[in-house]
């Protein structure tokens, strides 16, 4: 239970007294944080919390929900209710486009009937086609290949199978689990993120070639198809840590045949199930020593809509002041997920910590100086989709490359040619917090190579010391839905978060449920983003901006 502190202004002072400043001999801005409304944000987020009730409705009551399907629709709907019971204003859908086929699995199975019985675990890759009835054959190994020289010496050989694909995410194994899957930051780690460090240099071919292999795995699956094959079967993919083995599943478009499945041009046209990696393996050891393998599978799956249409979810507490009420601060995460799990840590979590900082402010009858809007965006997961048309018709808006190899990509992925074509939000939005890297609580706070933003959040965060919020480093920390904001120069202070499973166990996965949250981490974070957004909305200038 986060308790109320009693030492604000003292740790306020103490951090000031050793001298928060720019750099060498700068003086550092005085930023005077409101330590009376810190604590009444804090007993309002500690005693009054709503942050369970709010993931318990979205991830419980709705499930997952993938981009296009009716639980997303579903999820929206509820996003809009709930805010506006919250007292924020205007909360409303915006249609970002035409997003494609709606989908939803309704009753999938896998089960070994020899040599032995055995029930699978097992799930529909997103956008699979159904097999319309239990089908069942022998099953036929397929190691992966990169090029149409793989299928001639498959032509004629797969009709009435299934078969068993050398092709994941991840590598078909089950490394042994020898270091904890739950990771909190400790100080040695506090004090390594802190050095202004750059990263490594960007691969800017990385993409293009994801997406490449992507197009030969659309070509992959037609093939399939066109030889009768009744289903194909991929291995969950594993990680490092082995968090992902012993029957958990990552479904993602990893598996899918091509990164555009969603499009029904483009759409799957045999069915595809991701099997736990334990699954694959025994059929492949027994294939191996030639002793026969027969499989029978049923994937019932509903299409909802071929031109299902994508929207974000957007809210308002309005500024006061007559200066500055078109200025505004954003705080956002995305509302999509997968089809497996819940989409708990991804990001339903994100979601339910930036409702209840709103839910704070308004609770404690906030009259901002600018307006504080809250963004829920959908499309997330297959490339921004929703942040990025919101960018680009209300921010700024740029030439992107047109190559074959750029085209590929979905728009926010695209090199960007010439410059912004600015629109108006572009000069009013002092920054954009956006949530999505688990459950974690927020340890701190990175400013993506802005040092003029260093003091300022160095100030802030103060008197927050005792909940555990005490980084503030120069690297950025900007995932998924910030990065078309900060191409366009928006200041995007991202919150770093102690890792929990995030990476080992729940990303994308069946254990990314509500099961997987802490409730402490969740006020905690809520807590922290309510004050990040009241400074924010409160100080006399909007955040700086890189020159």
């Amino acid at each position: 239970m986060l308790a109320p502190t009693r030492t604000l202004l003292l740790i306020l002072v103490a951090a000031v007294a050793v001298g928060l400043t720019e750099g060498p001999g700068a003086q550092a801005p005085t930023e005077s944080p409101d330590l009376a409304m810190y604590q009444r944000i804090r007993d309002e987020g500690t005693a009054r919390s709503q942050v369970m009730r709010y993931a318990s409705e979205l991830m419980d009551g709705i499930g997952p929900r993938l981009t296009g399907s009716p639980n997303l629709a579903q999820a929206v709907a509820w996003a809009v209710d709930t805010l506006r019971a919250t007292g924020a204003t205007n909360a409303r859908p915006e249609s970002w486009g035409e997003f494609g086929m709606g989908w939803q699995q309704r009753n999938v199975w896998a089960r070994l009937v020899e040599p032995d019985a055995h029930n699978f675990v097992a799930a529909a890759a997103p956008w699979s086609p159904p097999t319309r009835g239990p089908v069942s054959g022998p099953v036929v190994r397929v190691s992966g290949f990169g090029d149409e020289s793989g299928f001639a010496p498959l032509r004629g050989k797969l009709r009435g199978s299934i078969v068993l694909l050398g092709k994941s995410g991840g590598i078909p194994a089950t490394p042994p689990i020898e270091k904890p899957l739950f990771e909190r930051l400790d100080a040695a780690q506090l004090s390594e993120l802190a050095q202004d460090t750059p990263g490594p240099p960007a691969d800017d071919t990385l993409l293009e070639r994801a997406y490449a292999a992507g197009e030969f795995a659309e070509r992959m699956g037609r093939f399939f198809a066109d030889e009768g094959v009744l289903a194909v079967m991929v291995p969950s993919g594993n990680n490092p840590s082995g968090g992902v083995s012993g029957g958990t599943l990552n479904v993602d478009n990893n598996y899918n045949f091509g990164y555009h499945a969603h499009l029904k041009a483009r759409a799957m046209r045999v069915p595809l199930l991701v099997i736990a990696v334990e699954e694959y393996l025994r059929m492949e050891r027994l294939i191996e020593r030639g002793v026969p393998v027969r499989v029978e599978a049923n994937v019932d799956v509903e299409f909802t809509g071929d031109r299902v249409e994508g929207f974000n979810v957007l809210a308002e507490i309005p500024g006061t002041d007559a200066r500055h009420r078109d200025e505004i601060v954003m705080t956002s995460a995305h509302l999509d997920s997968w089809a497996v799990g819940t989409g708990a840590t991804d990001d339903g979590a994100g979601v339910v910590m930036v409702m209840e900082a709103v839910r704070i402010l308004g609770a404690l009858g906030m009259r901002p100086v600018r307006t504080v809007r809250i963004a829920l965006w959908t499309g997330e997961e297959q490339g921004l989709l929703g942040s990025s048309a919101y960018v680009a018709r209300h921010v700024a808006e740029a030439p992107r490359a047109a190559s074959p190899e750029q085209m590929r990509l979905p728009p926010a992925f695209r090199r960007r040619v010439g410059p912004f074509t600015l629109k108006p939000d572009h000069s009013r939005i002092s920054a954009v917090y956006n949530v999505d890297l688990g459950a974690g609580r927020i340890r701190g706070v990175g400013v993506g190579g802005n040092r003029a933003l260093m003091p300022i959040f160095q100030q802030w965060l103060a008197p927050l010391a005792d909940l555990g919020a005490t980084l503030v480093t120069m690297r950025p920390r900007c995932a998924g839905d910030c990065r078309p904001f900060a191409e366009a120069g928006i200041p995007t202070p991202g919150v770093w978060q102690d890792p929990l499973e995030y990476d080992t166990r729940t990303h994308h996965t069946t254990s990314d449920t509500f099961d997987r949250l802490i409730p402490d981490d969740l006020r905690q974070a809520s807590i922290v983003l309510a004050t990040l957004l009241y400074n924010t909305a409160m100080r006399e200038e909007m955040l700086p901006r890189v020159p």
